[in-house]
């Protein structure tokens, strides 16, 4: 009996974690190339990120690359969205983190309401993952894979530890 409260114990954390996000900010994967960024860093300003920062002469235009307008503008998303982990799937592009990217004078938000426009602005509306840039259309050859979080990983090692003690 004692082994089934540990176990259910460890099915309860587990489930718990599940409901976390792995990191406070989402940003771009930094191995894929220009192109697959920019079809995210697009999607995302046109659904609800506010990408007002990174126009020329914003506080986070530098520096002046893909990579980076790109992750703000999926960190403003993911924040407008209040940090819910599948709004920073964009395809595989992006991945959550926590390591805070601000700098240059650049603050990249870490909570929705840091995320809302200084003119009232209101939180984006989360896309379904079918939704948003395809980075497996990109033609520089890169893979996108799908990234899962330590949350799922032990939801699923909690179900394998739980089939295993019920089988014996």
């Amino acid at each position: 009996m004692a082994d089934a409260a540990r176990l259910f114990l460890l099915v309860a954390v587990a489930a718990a974690l599940a409901g976390r996000s792995d990191g406070a900010w989402c940003v771009c994967r930094s191995d894929l190339g220009d192109s697959a960024l920019q079809k995210t860093l697009d999607y995302a300003c046109g659904a609800g990120a506010d990408c007002k920062p990174i126009l020329q002469n914003g506080p986070c235009f530098a520096p002046d690359t893909v990579r980076a307008h790109c992750s703000y503008a999926v960190n403003s998303f993911y924040q407008r969205n209040n940090q819910n982990a599948q709004a920073c799937v964009f395809s595989g592009t992006a991945v959550l983190s926590s390591t805070d990217p601000s700098g240059n004078g650049c603050t990249y938000p870490a909570t929705s309401s840091a995320a809302a426009t200084s003119n009232g602005g209101s939180p984006g509306v989360y896309s379904p993952p079918t939704m948003g840039p395809s980075a497996l259309n990109d033609n520089s050859g890169v893979g996108v894979l799908p990234v899962a979080g330590v949350a799922a990983q032990l939801v699923i090692l909690a179900s394998s530890l739980m089939a295993l003690c019920l089988s014996a």
